[in-house]
């Protein structure tokens, strides 16, 4: 079977339709969607081959509804699946048609803003961009910036630890987060962190961002507030290879240098790119690097001289740096569209892994001919500064058996990435799409602890279940534990 063909709808017992009845005394009837279309609207997430339909699906406004709702899949053992906006490309969002599915979309208030501390408090619904927007008067922004960050929430940020293109100088969400309000399986309300650096005692908030909804679920965040620069420009690069290009990105960053952003793309992500958004790239290039440095005019040449020096050694073919606001935005318009750009030319399989950076131009390497070998053509965008690639997979989704065709290719490029010294995922999450292959990066121990931690937030399994664990490897522990004279964990 293939890594999403395994998931299995296990449904333990018929849901009592008194679940619904407490639902109803908790929520207001416009908090609770019953009906097929409006549940069709949460049957998948951006990872759209699979399609689940959910049980109920409920929108609460506070954390006070979100505890209610989580005492309610308690008192009857039912699953809840946390959603933010449903653009995990993990498949991390997608229901089972025996849960409740809690949308944290209306819980989209700005709470408190202390400049003072650097920090916002808010609701898990509020997206990245709405928090920059409320502070940019003020000289402040939040950092990380998916591509999707214009509709992506805090809430899935924090499930999945997301990144996006400026990672590299600001880290990921695990780096931006100060605190959070979490709602634990059996309805109780926890609170870790808070609007300082380095509180006292264990770091759970490290534990909690990046658990992808199995551990609790996040209401409100604080979030750390950056200044923001002077000025920032991007400069572009083209290269005849890729192999020019990947050396070029690990020689910058191996000399010290540290831009807000490196993000690479080749030829058939540049020709889609440029026909979406008319960014001005070069056509006649087989790789293109955007390099983005802060501060101000003078730093920026500065540091832009420097990079030219680097990469003369690599022989770029094309150079240009963005002269006006315009065209900064504009090719960074192309970059953020590339998903979409890509999406307007076919179906594909957007893969997520990570390798060290001395590895990057063999691994691009190896990913051509594992594809190649599968007939699939092959689009690769990714965070270049820090070993972030994510290969787009072409295939055409109408043909018989294409989509465990593309599951299989997908899954030796993950692979590829462990072998090279990398991992499986750097901000997409594990979901269901890499659920089975954590047995690349992890051995069954790991793997067991890992379960325990899980075991001990959510003792009845019902948060986010079939995500992130082998599904046979977690029904055997569950098991085993359950059948433990103590009750502990084996």
């Amino acid at each position: 079977m293939g890594i999403f063909s395994k998931l299995q709808e296990k449904i333990k017992s018929a849901i009592p339709r008194s679940v619904i009845r407490d639902l109803s005394e908790v929520l207001n009837p416009d908090q609770i969607v019953l009906d097929q279309a409006g549940l069709q609207a949460f049957e998948t997430d951006a990872l759209t081959a699979i399609q689940v339909l959910p049980f109920v699906v409920v929108m609460p406004e506070s954390t006070a509804d979100v505890a209610a709702v989580a005492k309610i899949s308690h008192k009857y053992d039912v699953p809840m699946v946390p959603r933010g906006a449903g653009t995990s490309l993990a498949g991390g969002a997608i229901p089972l048609s025996n849960a409740i599915v809690v949308c944290l979309s209306r819980m989209n208030k700005i709470l408190d803003i202390d400049l003072m501390n650097r920090s916002a408090k808010v609701q898990a619904g509020v997206t990245n961009l709405a928090i920059s927007a409320a502070v940019d008067r003020d000289g402040f922004f939040y950092a990380p910036d998916p591509s999707s960050q214009l509709s992506c929430t805090i809430a899935g940020n924090i499930a999945m630890n997301s990144g996006g293109a400026h990672c590299l100088k600001y880290g990921v969400t695990t780096h931006n987060i100060l605190g959070v309000k979490l709602v634990t399986a059996e309805g109780k309300i926890l609170e870790f962190g808070g609007p300082f650096f380095d509180p006292a005692g264990y770091d759970f908030l490290s534990l909690i961002v990046g658990s992808e909804g199995g551990l609790g679920i996040v209401t409100e965040a604080t979030v750390m507030l950056r200044t923001k620069p002077e000025g920032a420009r991007p400069l572009l690069l083209g290269f005849e290879s890729h192999e020019q290009a990947g050396d070029c990105v690990a020689a910058i960053i191996g000399k010290g240098y540290l831009p807000v952003a490196i993000e690479f793309m080749d030829k058939p992500a540049i020709k889609a790119c440029e026909e979406h958004a008319r960014a001005g790239y070069p056509l006649d290039v087989e790789a293109l690097l955007i390099i983005e440095f802060e501060g101000s005019d003078e730093e920026i040449d500065a540091s832009f001289q420097q990079i030219l020096r680097i990469a003369s050694g690599f022989n770029p073919v094309h150079k240009r740096i963005a002269g006006t606001a315009e065209e900064a935005e504009a090719i960074w318009l192309g970059r953020k569209s590339a998903f979409g750009a890509i999406g307007r030319i076919s179906e594909y399989l957007c893969m997520d892994g990570v390798i060290p950076l001395s590895k990057l131009s063999h691994v691009l390497s190896k990913i051509a001919e594992i594809c190649n070998s599968y007939k699939f053509q092959v689009s690769n965008i990714f965070h270049a500064g820090d070993g972030n690639l994510h290969p787009l997979i072409l295939y055409d989704a109408n043909r018989t058996g294409e989509f465990q065709r593309v599951e299989k290719c997908g899954a030796e490029i993950l692979e590829l990435c462990v072998m090279a010294g990398g991992c499986i995922t750097g901000e997409h999450g594990v979901g269901l799409e890499k659920r089975d292959l954590m047995t690349l990066q992890f051995s069954e121990t790991d793997l067991i602890n890992q379960m325990r931690v899980k075991l001990l937030f959510d003792p009845n399994w019902v948060l986010n279940p079939d995500k992130v664990f082998p599904l046979e490897l977690a029904e055997t522990f569950r098991r085993d534990e359950s059948s433990s004279p103590d009750g502990e964990s084996a």
